[in-house]
């Protein structure tokens, strides 16, 4: 049996370095490359139509990202985008849309209802479930300090 230090010596001689300046440098990057081309996708509209304000430019951007996030899972080049910059490519609205297709398009070989509808939110429906959940419970701690004053 290994004592905790020999564990620890052996430990940091077999696994392998870890690379984090690195991969935090591209994560920084592409996800910064990202939220540049959602905002260019917003100036263009912007500049297509004048009249339109604020919360439809951004309703049409977010569509857009989430179209683009989508269309690259189907043609397997986001996986290769979330090889190369890690949490710089899930952290953007187009990594929520990755996380959406990824399992359907896995799944789709057992068929539309059960492999495609059934699995499409295996990752992305906790984090909707949170995300709904805990809106919920801020919501009522605002309303009850509403009623309290």
């Amino acid at each position: 049996m290994l004592s905790r230090t020999e564990y620890l010596k052996l430990d940091k001689k077999i696994a392998p370095k870890s690379k984090e300046g690195q991969t935090l440098f591209l994560a920084f990057v592409v996800g910064g490359l990202i939220c540049m081309i959602g905002q260019g996708v917003n100036d263009l509209f912007k500049l297509a139509i004048p009249s339109a304000d604020e919360k439809l430019l951004g309703e049409i951007t977010s569509t857009v990202m989430i179209f683009l996030g989508a269309a690259l899972t189907g043609f397997g080049l986001y996986d290769r985008i979330g090889k190369f910059a890690g949490a710089g490519s899930i952290v953007p609205i187009t990594g929520f849309a990755n996380s959406v297709v990824s399992p359907a398009m896995e799944y789709r070989c057992e068929g539309v209802v059960f492999g495609v509808m059934c699995k499409m939110f295996v990752v992305a429906g906790p984090i909707i479930v949170s995300g709904v959940s805990s809106s919920i419970v801020v919501g009522l701690i605002y309303w009850i300090i509403g009623l309290l004053k």
